[in-house]
């Protein structure tokens, strides 16, 4: 008796690959270990894979003729999966810290801020500034600009400008990347 998922569906799991029957290309260009590269016809190609106890996979499918590699299937989809994880553990995540100032943002407070973003620009993190206008204080939105150019100003040998001050609705941003990506 086959167990149900809670669905009352059984999954079916899609193969990324073609191989060996599901092929349906008539020429195909073949590789492998032990195996003369070449083009050969499909009926060939599988007596080949067959001959060796090994699978025919189709691992690209939009050349013209489709490559297909002469492998243990299981081995190769083992291999693909590691290849995949070693990718995904390279790639680096960015990390956004934010920091907010008001358009009257005092000097003490100003310097505690930015000791702040240099130790997020020095851990490897992109920090975001915006100076945020409550009701009126929109008005002085040069003193935006200037606290903004002071605090990039103040970071320029931990961090670069990547975006310039940008006033949207009523925050005013910069984002600053770090100078040497950590690793």
């Amino acid at each position: 008796m086959a167990l149900r998922p809670p669905s009352g569906r059984f999954r079916v799991v899609e193969e990324p690959y073609k191989i060996n029957d599901r092929i349906t290309a008539r020429e195909v260009r073949l590789v492998g270990e032990n195996i003369e590269a070449g083009v050969v016809d499909i009926a060939t190609a599988k007596a080949i894979a067959k001959a060796q106890n090994l699978d025919l996979v189709e691992i690209a499918p939009t050349a013209v003729p489709p490559v297909c590699k002469v492998v243990d299937y299981s081995k190769f989809k083992y291999e693909q999966k590691k290849k995949q994880k070693e990718i995904k553990a390279k790639a680096m995540k960015v990390v956004i810290k934010e920091i907010r100032f008001g358009p009257n943002t005092d000097d003490h407070d100003f310097e505690f801020k930015l000791k702040h973003a240099i130790n997020f620009l020095k851990e490897g993190s992109k920090v975001k500034a915006y100076v945020h206008f409550v009701g009126r204080t929109i008005v002085f939105k040069e003193r935006g600009v200037n606290l903004l150019k002071k605090f990039s100003e103040a970071l320029s040998e931990y961090g670069k400008l990547e975006m310039e001050p940008k006033l949207e609705g009523k925050r005013m941003t910069i984002i600053l990347a770090p100078a040497a990506a950590k690793k």
